[in-house]
């Protein structure tokens, strides 16, 4: 049963995803703190935070799914990102598939979220909380 967005596993991988990203950015160089670093980080935490504000927002299917259409753009983001970490050599290639592979783990299941919402069927089961 669904009661918060953080019942949600995107959720909570999305959010897992972006503090192991905040963590590893520590380590990069001082001069990217206002550059790659920066975006990095805003483009991970955006993933959790647009489930966490369409979930407020769930009675209103289009403005929910809208918050996974641009959860799914900050993915894209973070791809690209983590992307240059690894060309500037900040960090490895194991790193790099490791993350990729969280990365489009979080993709895939806000698709299928996106393709199988109901808000209608979700109502009933929330609304007895």
């Amino acid at each position: 049963m669904i009661k918060s967005y953080k019942d949600l596993d995107v959720y909570n991988l999305s959010y897992s995803l972006a503090m192991e990203i905040f963590i590893l950015s520590k380590e990069f160089p001082k001069e990217e703190t206002y550059s790659l670093t920066s975006q990095l980080i805003i483009s991970s935490r955006s993933i959790s935070s647009n489930i966490a504000e369409g979930w407020a927002k769930r009675v209103y299917e289009k403005k929910f799914k809208l918050h996974l259409v641009d959860a799914l753009g900050s993915v894209a983001e973070v791809q690209n990102w983590i992307q240059f970490a690894k060309d500037c050599n900040y960090i490895d290639e194991n790193k790099l598939n490791s993350l990729t592979q969280k990365i489009y783990q979080v993709g895939r299941m806000l698709t299928k979220l996106h393709q199988n919402w109901k808000t209608q069927s979700i109502q009933r089961q929330t609304s007895n909380l």
